[in-house]
């Protein structure tokens, strides 16, 4: 089995009213998504052809929309739903989501404040097909 490919999308900068606090979903705040998807690229590579790999311009504009969206309590939560999001591309085999909430309301000062989860759909690894889940 070859190793998996990977495309990364890092630093996005999302805006959305998500936190336990009502000022945190009244006032907003900025957000900081990074994705990194293993893949297989060999087949872009081949053809040259975008439709053969993960659009990463309209996979940025699906993150900004779920961030955007419904708000949530916890960034766990947030890094959850865009995990699914992203795995709904079938050429997605495993991904990571790192979501960021710089201006956390925390007493203290710090750099950063993050969450990362990993999902993933194993039965698509190249040469499982047809094995059973």
């Amino acid at each position: 089995m070859n190793p998996l490919d990977h495309i990364e999308l890092t630093g996005l900068r999302c805006f959305g009213r998500h936190g336990v606090f009502d000022f945190e979903r009244e006032n907003g705040q900025d957000f900081v998504v990074d994705l990194r998807l293993s893949v297989q690229t060999s087949r872009a590579a081949e053809t040259d052809d975008i439709a053969d790999t993960v659009h990463y311009g309209e996979l940025a504009e699906k993150v900004v929309a779920i961030v955007g969206g419904e708000p949530v309590n916890l960034i766990e939560t947030l890094a959850h739903r865009i995990a699914t999001a992203v795995l709904e591309d079938e050429r997605v085999i495993f991904v990571a989501v790192t979501v960021h909430k710089p201006q956390a309301p925390i007493p203290a000062q710090f750099a950063d404040v993050s969450v990362t989860v990993h999902d993933g759909v194993p039965e698509r690894l190249p040469g499982r097909e047809g094995l059973p889940r």
